[in-house]
């Protein structure tokens, strides 16, 4: 695996892949990666003959007072795991080579609608900054198809909104959240936890799960599920931030003969904040 920094670089190596025929993968990432990664790098060596991975901490999809400074940094091991997984390409840009004139003259990448509500209503200018960003990389790269996790749901949403509504020619692959085996989906922030933090983070994944049976067994107040799963977050000492039951294709608010759900949700453990969700598929039982 060769490790490049520049776009030129990128260029040259992508334009030699493609030019022996070989189809390109793209999996981007802010490094400091777990299994999680490992895992969209390697469904990416499943569909593609080159993939190529990124590293790059984006400050512009950063608010105030978030971890932008104590984000993890962890090249070494990053490019240990990426060669594992299977990688041909990492890209490691510095933030001068991917905004040379600056972040305040950046063009801007806006996805309406889904980028509102949810993770979008507490981190404003978020999604604006990673569809920014991996509109940037996408035409950096240039690749056929990219991979992207299911645990940041609406970010999945948000990026298959961009490319259908800029025209680009990628495929976008979800592939499902990876879990430790108590169920807490793999991050990096995970790593912010303290040991008694830690033993209590599964409780998000659970409560979860307690409101996708529910809905399964035919329970359609979804504000009454809400309401519990909000209690069962505060008793395990979590502050949630949202807890939702949401249409899984548009994310508008769940309604009673919705078919495809997702329940959705952003908690507190201490300063960590964990995001997780559940994807339901509800037969239609009066048919």
């Amino acid at each position: 695996m060769n490790t490049v920094k520049t776009v030129r670089e990128l260029r040259a190596a992508v334009a030699r892949a493609r030019g022996e025929g070989k189809r390109i993968a793209f999996v981007p990432t802010m490094g400091n990666l777990h299994s999680g990664h490992a895992a969209l790098v390697t469904k990416a060596a499943q569909r593609a003959d080159f993939v190529v991975a990124s590293i790059f901490v984006n400050p512009l999809q950063f608010g105030a007072n978030e971890d932008l400074d104590k984000y993890p940094r962890t090249l070494a091991a990053d490019q240990q795991r990426l060669l594992e997984a299977g990688c041909h390409l990492l890209f490691a840009p510095t933030v001068d080579e991917m905004y040379p004139d600056g972040m305040g003259v950046q063009t801007r990448v806006s996805v309406p609608h889904l980028s509102e509500g949810l993770c979008g209503a507490s981190r404003p200018g978020h999604f604006e900054g990673v569809a920014t960003v991996v509109s940037k990389l996408f035409n950096m790269v240039q690749p056929d198809l990219a991979v992207f996790g299911e645990k940041d749901f609406q970010q999945l949403a948000v990026i298959r909104a961009m490319v259908r509504d800029l025209n680009m020619p990628i495929q976008i692959i979800g592939e499902p959240t990876v879990r430790a085996e108590d169920g807490l989906a793999l991050s990096s922030r995970n790593g912010y936890l303290t040991p008694e933090q830690r033993a209590a983070a599964p409780a998000l994944y659970r409560t979860l799960q307690h409101i996708g049976a529910a809905i399964g067994r035919g329970q359609r107040d979804f504000a009454a599920l809400v309401g519990e799963g909000q209690a069962q977050l505060a008793a395990a000492g979590m502050r949630p931030d949202y807890l939702e039951v949401r249409h899984a294709l548009s994310l508008r608010p769940a309604q009673l003969d919705d078919r495809d759900l997702v329940v959705i949700a952003a908690a507190y453990l201490g300063n960590t904040r964990l995001i997780d969700n559940l994807y339901l598929h509800v037969e239609d039982k009066t048919a």
